[in-house]
């Protein structure tokens, strides 16, 4: 059905707003076996969902003249799993039925519960409401069902990840049999199926998304680095990809805190979303990226969940998403209505195999990449600056008269000069990222080449090896953070069956050592389970030493371990404690 045969003022409000040709979720939704019956939609977010069954409920609520009655008991109800959702959609829906006179009511946490019953008891055609709130005003008496013609349930998968089945179900219990029933869902878990089930008839189910891809306009990009250099590698990419707008994605509210401030000292525009922020809060942090006065912003999955910003072009996975679909819908965020899109994970190289894992079960193609560098990002710097000066520029009056007078004191050469000055004093400078070439292949992981400056040493070892799935490229940050040294004062790494020998420079040694007993835990050991420890013997004694007593233990983790090794059962650290930050692991890995 074209957007010209729906009712006169919906169809010119669409006409107003550019929409000319319905999306494939509109289109979808307007065919003709789908007018009468419940509809269980998959549908990315910003596919044009709120549209889709807002000109689906128009046909069956504007009476003939085209406009309302005045209000009395809600003849639709919309539900949404965030306030910024449901608020988005009731402003879209306050667009779509303003010329048909709609009295609209939203209800939601965070807001003014007074305010919003005096609004139900005033009367509405359409209630737009969280699952948290409309419940509370249901059993109040304050949120009258019984003329309830339509019921949406807008990313219902989110609805039943954040624990709302119990208010759902409430709610749908209340509603007339009658109803028409309208479930969008980017995912159709098991639980999903169950609801629909439920709560609907004859259901007719439509799909919108490619199952071979997770999302069409989205680039994905992995890049690996060392637990220690994550916030590092974060600052990088966004220097690199100087998006208009870019999201952060963490999976705590301490570590949204900790990144948002690191980025806001380095200079980034950056806000922060997550659970701690107030509804004002959150108000504000979404209209500075609306209107360009931020052009970052830092968020948990939950607290991101229903935001749409039209400029948003890059995502970023600070921590590794539990799952595919997290994954997903986190990259959801961009390449929206045909835009392009690009989403990094940042994947501490423990974690890499359960990445690939993920990558393959949710049939997405990934570009693994290494995290930019400093001088590559000052010349696309470079790049950029210039394609910005040359750009052909139509100035005021009064704008000219100032460039003549500055021309006037000084000559082309040193006016060019300042405008680079300018625009790389307002710019965050990049991070050298630690340098782990040369030690993370196979062959360097038994025997790395000995190091000129390392005559005068002593030997270290770890009572961790091959077996526990020793590897340079993770020992090397663990080693500079126990003993306070640079990778620099780090010398040949000899990695063995069931241990890890390693040189510093006998002129830092002391320091090395003192760094360490301040470090450690009982058992000369800290929060990852490794023991440092001075060698007595070089690593090739050792190998001599065939009764040496074995310390890979019935706890050792086998041979191909995807990450840290086990001591005790445990895993030694988790990357995503804080970014960048190592923590103990509590999980059970590598069983």
């Amino acid at each position: 059905m074209p957007f010209s045969q729906l009712p006169s003022l919906i169809s010119e409000a669409l006409s107003e707003r550019g929409y000319a040709e319905p999306t494939a979720v509109q289109a979808a939704v307007l065919e003709p076996e789908a007018r009468d019956r419940d509809l269980i939609v998959s549908a990315q977010t910003g596919s044009g969902k709120t549209v889709a069954f807002g000109v689906t409920m128009a046909g069956h609520l504007l009476p003939e003249g085209g406009v309302f009655a005045p209000p009395g008991a809600p003849l639709a109800l919309i539900i949404a799993p965030t306030r910024e959702l449901a608020l988005q959609v009731s402003q879209e829906l306050i667009w779509l039925y303003g010329k048909a006179r709609a009295r609209i009511v939203t209800c939601v946490g965070g807001m003014d519960p007074v305010k919003e019953r005096r609004a139900l008891e005033q009367g509405a055609h359409i209630v737009v409401g969280t699952p948290g709130r409309l419940r509370d005003h249901l059993e109040r008496g304050k949120l009258d069902l019984s003329a309830i013609a339509f019921v949406v349930l807008d990313e219902a998968d989110e609805m039943l990840d954040m624990g709302f089945r119990e208010d759902l179900e409430e709610i749908l219990d209340a509603t007339p049999d009658t109803r028409r029933t309208l479930l969008f869902s980017a995912t159709m878990p098991k639980p999903i199926v169950a609801l629909a089930r439920r709560y609907q008839r004859d259901a007719l189910r439509i799909s919108t998304i490619d199952d071979r891809r997770g999302h069409g306009d989205i680039s994905y990009q992995i890049v690996t680095v060392s637990p220690a250099d994550i916030e590092h590698a974060v600052i990088n990419l966004l220097r690199f990809h100087e998006a208009e707008t870019a999201m952060l994605f963490c999976a705590t509210r301490d570590n949204v805190r900790h990144l948002h401030a690191t980025l806001v000292e380095r200079g980034f525009a950056a806000v922060a979303l997550s659970g701690e922020h107030s509804q004002n809060e959150r108000n504000h942090a979404l209209q500075a990226l609306r209107d360009g006065r931020a052009r970052v912003c830092v968020a948990t999955d939950v607290a991101a969940r229903g935001i749409d910003v039209a400029t948003l072009s890059l995502v970023i996975h600070v921590e590794v998403p539990r799952d595919a679909e997290v994954l997903q819908h986190r990259s959801g965020r961009t390449g929206r209505a045909g835009r392009k899109g690009t989403a990094v994970l940042v994947v501490p190289y423990p974690r890499r195999r359960r990445v690939e894992s993920m990558l393959r079960g949710a049939r997405i193609a990934a570009e693994w990449t290494e995290v930019p560098s400093a001088e590559l990002i000052r010349e696309r710097d470079r790049e950029r600056l210039l394609a910005t000066l040359l750009e052909p520029i139509e100035g005021s009056e009064e704008e000219r008269l100032m460039a003549e007078r500055i021309l006037a004191g000084k000559d082309p050469m040193e006016v060019a000069m300042a405008l680079v000055r300018a625009h790389r004093k307002a710019m965050p400078e990049p991070e050298e990222l630690i340098d782990l070439s040369g030690r993370g292949g196979e062959g360097d992981r038994a025997r790395p080449p000995h190091r000129d400056g390392f005559e005068d040493s002593v030997w270290y070892r770890m009572d961790i090896g091959r077996r526990q799935n020793a590897d340079p490229r993770w020992i090397l940050p663990v080693l500079c953070r126990r003993g306070h040294i640079t990778r620099n004062e780090i010398g040949a790494i000899r990695i063995a069956a069931n241990e890890t020998f390693f040189q510093v420079p006998r002129a830092v040694e002391a320091k090395f050592r003192a760094a360490l007993k301040r470090t450690a835990r009982d058992g000369a050991e800290d929060e990852s389970g490794i023991l440092i420890e001075p060698s007595p013997e070089t690593p090739r004694d050792a190998a001599r030493t065939n009764g040496r007593k074995q310390r890979g233990g019935p706890n050792a983790g086998p041979r191909g371990f995807d990450g840290p090794p086990r001591r005790n059962g445990k895993a030694p650290f988790r990357e995503t404690a804080r970014p960048g930050r190592p923590r103990q692991d509590k999980a059970a890995r590598g069983r």
